[in-house]
């Protein structure tokens, strides 16, 4: 699984340093809650251009593959949840 989230990781690296922080803070956050068909579709959503990708990330035009929508709804909702913590690191903050 490791090897496969470095993998990940790379083709995250993108042109664009917004979507290079969307995309790898929900590979951080979220990736482990897919199921094989939402990990092959993150994979899938990974090798569109910079371009596409940017206009379905914020919100400028939708993927017309339903299974893609719903992959960009959960990396948008994400991206405005903001970083999850720990319960151990919420009671430290207090």
């Amino acid at each position: 699984m490791e090897r496969q989230i470095q993998r990940l990781r790379w083709q995250c690296r993108r042109g664009m340093l917004e979507l290079d922080l969307l995309l790898n803070r929900f590979l951080d956050q979220r990736y482990a809650e897919l199921d094989s068909a939402g990990s092959a579709d993150f994979e899938r959503l990974l090798g569109y251009q910079d371009q596409i990708l940017q206009d379905w990330l914020l919100g400028q035009a939708v993927p017309a593959d339903p299974a893609l929508s719903r992959l960009v709804a959960a990396i948008q909702d994400c991206m405005l949840e903001g970083p999850r913590t720990s319960s151990s690191d919420a009671g430290a903050e207090r």
